[in-house]
């Protein structure tokens, strides 16, 4: 009786197939799980039931795998930024700072709950290799974008004038950023409904209407 070869094609069927895509959906759960630094290309491989070469045969290596991962919520945040003709969410054309501010913070909720484990990694860089500093140089300018917008609804009356600009765009997005550390959407809080909290929370303060 023959043996079936480590390459035949019956061995073949069995293995995951995989593309550019879904290696990288993998990757960015082992570098957050394990850290970046701690994860090697044999336990990507390992992760994936792939040939490390199989894996260089999409990517150029984990560099890559982590450019294209921090890249895509990037991306993400500044296409809510960069918005051509934003509307409320009650469909009306948004002309103030205030209400681009607002919004802004809203989105960037939503991309975080639909982009977690991207926008995770994101933030969870810390400048340590040459992709990394580039995706905290992107970073710094979304921040300065931000408060930017917060001088400017600062200075149309719309939120409080006395606070740094800088200061309040760390505080609003530190709150957004904290998200990744609890936030979960298969525990049932859907993403516009954690929107709506957040923003309100942020712009209204925890103080009843009444009070």
């Amino acid at each position: 009786m023959s043996r079936t070869s480590a390459h035949s094609p019956a061995d073949r069927r069995d293995r995951p197939v995989y593309d550019r895509g879904s290696i990288l959906e993998v990757a960015v759960a082992v570098f957050n799980e394990r850290g970046y630094d701690g994860t090697g290309m044999e336990e990507l491989a390992r992760r994936l039931g792939l040939s490390k070469s199989s894996i260089y045969h999409h990517v150029s290596g984990k560099g890559e795998l982590l450019e294209l991962g921090v890249g895509r919520a990037l991306d993400a945040l500044f296409a809510v930024l960069d918005e051509d003709s934003p509307q409320d969410a009650s469909g009306v054309p948004i002309t103030t700072a205030t209400a681009w501010l607002k919004h802004v913070v809203h989105r960037s909720v939503e991309v975080l709950a639909d982009e977690l484990p991207y926008v995770t990694l994101l933030l969870r860089v810390r400048g340590n290799s040459a992709v990394e500093q580039r995706a905290l140089e992107r970073r710094h300018e979304f921040d300065h974008r931000v408060a930017e917008l917060v001088a400017r609804a600062a200075a149309e009356g719309g939120v409080r004038g006395d606070i740094d600009p800088h200061l309040a765009s760390r505080l609003l997005f530190g709150t957004v950023n904290s998200l990744i550390e609890w936030y979960r959407p298969e525990r049932g809080v859907p993403a516009p409904t954690l929107a709506d909290s957040v923003t309100a929370i942020l712009f209204n303060g925890l103080r009843g209407q009444a009070q």
